[in-house]
């Protein structure tokens, strides 16, 4: 008669897909939050460029939302941790910075030059895309900072001022 799944079979199906799908750890994580909001609002400033008359400017959002995507599954399923010849982190922070850059130009185009509506949306979209990709870049910058200063990425900055000290200087 007709195929009837067996529970086995099932389950090897939803295990796939969990392989596939990003951690609740990562996700709820600061730079997962970032990297999924940055995922959702390339993909719709990509959406509202393709739909635009500002169709020159497609193919930014297409690879910054493909680089978030890839680097999302990279970090949730820790395939980063693979390939110790790559500084992820500096290579997170370069792609941020160019993203933020990148997306804030053909916004400020996007809105001042094209008269459609949707061009005007691609416009609003990049600027709150740009946001994701500034608050990114700043909080790697931060942790690389931090790297390079020696210190733990963790740790909270040494207090430099002495409790004795009157900071009114008379």
């Amino acid at each position: 008669m007709g195929d009837i799944e067996t529970p086995e079979n099932n389950r090897s199906r939803q295990t796939v897909i969990h392989s596939l799908l990003p951690s609740k750890e990562f996700v709820s994580s600061r730079k997962g939050i970032l990297l999924l909001g940055e995922v959702v609002m390339s993909f719709i400033s990509f959406v509202c460029f393709a739909a635009s008359t500002a169709a020159a400017f497609v193919t930014a959002p297409l690879i910054e939302f493909l680089a978030a995507l890839f680097l999302l599954f990279a970090y949730s399923t820790k395939f980063n941790e693979r390939f110790k010849g790559f500084y992820w982190p500096l290579m997170d922070f370069l792609r941020c910075v160019s993203a933020s850059i990148i997306f804030f130009i053909i916004s400020i185009i996007s809105v001042s030059k094209y008269v459609d509506g949707a061009s005007k949306a691609a416009g609003l979209f990049g600027f709150i895309t740009t946001i994701f990709f500034a608050l990114d870049f700043y909080f790697i910058f931060n942790e690389l900072a931090n790297f390079l200063k020696g210190g733990d990425p963790s740790e909270e900055p040494p207090n430099t001022q002495d409790d004795d000290s009157d900071s009114d200087s008379d």
